[in-house]
């Protein structure tokens, strides 16, 4: 055991060392940055456990994250009249860089995801929910349960659901579904269309694709403001 602790030791020593002589690429460089963070996950270190302190004095990691977890809000409070606080990792992350400008240091989803992890201490606003290959974010103070998760994630190629969709795929009663839309359409996280051929389909604006595109104006970007 005395050993163990010794060779821990001597590990986080050269991890500091090693912190020290590439501080810029790790500060400059997201995959460069990933990699030193599973680094630091390998022994228990967090570099971001603390906005003072060795790591965020010597690395400038904290204030990263936290001007990263600014951005982050401004984005969803700007565009949450459309998605209702539901956004894809890719939508944010485009639109995070183009807030940054070109001659900002780059960032990755990498970087978005432990930013978002650290924002969850706001209270239960945000949150990360697994969607195919990829992650919605969630930035509104919704109750969120597995159900909603599901159908999330069966929306997720079309960017809408229907009840009979629900049913089929998941082998649900009617009111089950009709449940877990309604909670979705009340939260603004989902637009019913009701002349839908058939029966009525459920759009979750986060998955419409047509809407990646559109920017954010500038009265969204005030809106944004507190």
């Amino acid at each position: 055991m005395a050993q163990m602790s010794k060779q821990l030791d001597m590990f986080k020593t050269n991890l500091e060392e090693f912190a020290s002589k590439h501080k810029q690429e790790i500060r400059k460089n997201p995959e460069f940055r990933v990699q030193f963070q599973d680094m630091c996950a390998t022994i228990g270190v967090d570099p971001l456990a603390s906005g003072k302190g060795f790591w965020s004095e010597m690395l400038g990691v904290g204030d990263f994250y936290y001007e990263l977890g600014v951005q982050i809000i401004e984005v969803c409070l700007a565009l949450k009249h459309r998605n209702g606080g539901l956004i894809t990792l890719e939508e944010l992350h485009q639109q995070v860089l183009k807030g940054r400008g070109k001659f900002a240091q780059d960032v990755s989803q990498d970087d978005l995801l432990r930013a978002i992890k650290k924002l969850k201490v706001l209270g239960n606003g945000f949150g990360i929910i697994p969607v195919g290959g990829t992650y919605l974010v969630q930035s509104v103070p919704a109750e969120l349960n597995m159900d909603h998760t599901v159908v999330l994630q069966l929306a997720e190629k079309k960017g809408y659901v229907t009840v009979s969709e629900i049913r089929s795929s998941l082998k649900w009663e009617t009111e089950r579904a009709k449940q877990v839309l309604e909670h979705l359409l009340k939260e603004g996280m989902a637009w019913l269309d009701t002349q839908a051929a058939g029966e009525p389909q459920y759009w979750l604006p986060a998955l419409f694709t047509e809407l990646y595109s559109q920017e954010i104006t500038p009265e969204e970007a005030k809106e944004a403001i507190p």
